[in-house]
């Protein structure tokens, strides 16, 4: 039997208001005066002068804001490091990402590709990465994805919407503030969360299952059912039990993966550009057949908080479109072995996934 040695996230800072220590953490890690710190923020906060005016920028410094309107691409990322690259004197002396999920697997996927030759689209799979990553810090501003502690960062390339998953991949530091996730929208806020939340479901329900991804799931799973039912808590105790729980949940699947719902809203996000916290609901919803509990839970919770899903995305499309899906979810075997076990193919037919898909 052999066990696989995973990388974890080697530093973090819990507490609100730690964002004000960044300058601190980050400064012994500067390479030289032309090698600069690259800040990449979500443009949300492109006019929110409270928070990037605290971005402690030096020398060569720069933000660049990234949208996270749609899922990160690979054509994306290679762009971003060409003009990194092109504009810089001198090889970063690291990323930071400051923002959701997209901007947490952007930093993750500029980070390894300074350091990588090709393109994006050419590591995304598993162990595909051959050089360690440029130093990269995540500082998340939204709870629930797990984005902040995974060894994946999740691209959508020209043939496929996978990860690169990999050794170098996680963060070599992580600052969890939880005042930053002060305003987020109430929608977001739940399809995040629920990312969480499905996340731990699959996890645990998973036949790759063992103790270790079972004590962090189990944490993640009961602070997303305090947080989004019993809902007893204050606005500060929900937003630093959401941070853990994404925390919690993101780990879970270190050493387990996750299940149905992820994979087939890839073959959404692909086809659609449908954003992964929302199409993971869109597909959770309809999944009592694999996990009965997980979705009576989930949909109490959607109506606890009052969450209208959209309705009829795959209506329209052509036998064309719905191959392409199946194909997208279909390749993400690891995905189907835990949800399903190693029969899985003869479980999930094209035919099924398709009848599933319709469902939306």
């Amino acid at each position: 039997m052999s066990y696989k040695n995973y990388p974890m996230v080697s530093r973090v800072v819990f507490g609100r208001g730690s964002f004000s220590q960044l300058e601190d953490i980050i400064a012994p890690k500067r390479l030289s005066s032309i090698a600069p710190f690259i800040f990449l923020v979500d443009d949300v906060f492109e006019k929110n002068t409270a928070l990037t005016s605290r971005i402690p920028l030096g020398y060569d410094d720069k933000i660049i804001f990234i949208s996270a309107e749609e899922e990160p691409k690979t054509s994306q990322v290679d762009a971003l490091v060409e003009e990194i690259i092109v504009t810089s004197k001198q090889r970063p002396s690291g990323i930071i990402g400051i923002g959701g999920g997209t901007v947490m697997d952007m930093a993750k996927a500029v980070a390894i590709m300074i350091t990588n030759d090709g393109e994006a689209k050419d590591y995304q799979g598993w162990d595909l990465v051959k050089n360690p990553a440029i130093y990269h810090v995540g500082i998340p501003t939204i709870s629930g994805t797990g984005a902040e502690v995974s060894r994946t960062t999740v691209l959508t390339g020209p043939e496929k919407k996978l990860g690169i998953n990999s050794d170098y991949t996680p963060f070599d530091q992580v600052i969890l503030d939880p005042e930053l996730t002060k305003g987020v929208p109430k929608d977001q806020w739940f399809y995040t969360g629920m990312d969480c939340f499905i996340h731990c479901v699959e996890s645990l329900k998973g036949t790759y299952l063992n103790a270790f991804s079972e004590s962090y799931g189990e944490k993640a799973y009961e602070l997303c059912y305090e947080l989004f039912l019993d809902n007893n808590l204050s606005e500060e105790e929900g937003q630093d039990k959401l941070m853990m729980a994404s925390w919690h949940g993101g780990m879970s699947i270190a050493y387990s993966q996750v299940g149905v719902a992820h994979a087939m809203s890839y073959g959404l996000g692909y086809l659609l550009g449908t954003k992964h916290g929302i199409g993971n609901c869109i597909v959770f919803d309809h999944l009592e057949e694999f996990y009965p509990e997980g979705v009576r839970v989930f949909k109490e919770m959607k109506a606890k908080h009052e969450i209208q899903l959209p309705q009829g995305l795959c209506t329209h499309l052509s036998d064309t479109e719905f191959d392409t899906m199946i194909d997208v979810a279909l390749s993400l075997g690891p995905l189907w072995e835990n949800a399903l076990g190693k029969e899985w193919k003869k479980i999930m037919t094209r035919q099924k996934l398709r009848d599933l898909y319709s469902k939306m």
